[in-house]
């Protein structure tokens, strides 16, 4: 399970260190596709596998079904840990995600979002002033 915030900085080769608390969950490798909201989603080899078999069981006619494999199968990339707990991004999921030095990485459970620190801080103070009327919705989840 991912959770917490996490304050980094991208290195001059593009790397980015993967909080130590979750490494040893990971086994060396991880997936990272464009997520929403735009940021980067990061998934384990294992979560990554259950997503993508029920995005490929989406039906083919539908548009926004395709749409949404499209974005996510197409745009993800599996990327190695290096020795030092760093992974090396490509250039089209940084400029998807406007990942320039700063990033905050958040752990949600069974993924990790990867943001601009600014992004991530507006989109915090944004859900948090809102978290109330949310929280009422999601009564009828069960929440």
């Amino acid at each position: 399970m991912f959770i917490g915030e996490f304050n980094y900085k991208i290195d001059a080769k593009k790397r980015l260190a993967v909080p130590a608390k979750f490494r040893d969950d990971l086994d060396g490798k991880v997936v990272v596709t464009r997520g929403l909201d735009g940021c980067l989603f990061l998934y384990t080899i294992d979560e990554w596998e259950k997503l993508a078999e029920k995005i490929s069981n989406l039906p083919l006619s539908q548009s926004n079904a395709r749409s949404f494999a499209r974005v996510m199968l197409a745009g993800a990339m599996e990327l190695e840990i290096d020795s030092s707990g760093r992974i090396l991004l490509p250039d089209y999921l940084k400029d998807y995600a406007d990942l320039e030095k700063e990033v905050t990485i958040a752990g949600v459970y069974n993924r990790m979002e990867i943001w601009s620190k600014e992004k991530w801080e507006d989109y915090k103070n944004e859900a948090e002033s809102e978290v109330g009327d949310v929280a009422e919705g999601l009564k009828e989840l069960g929440v």
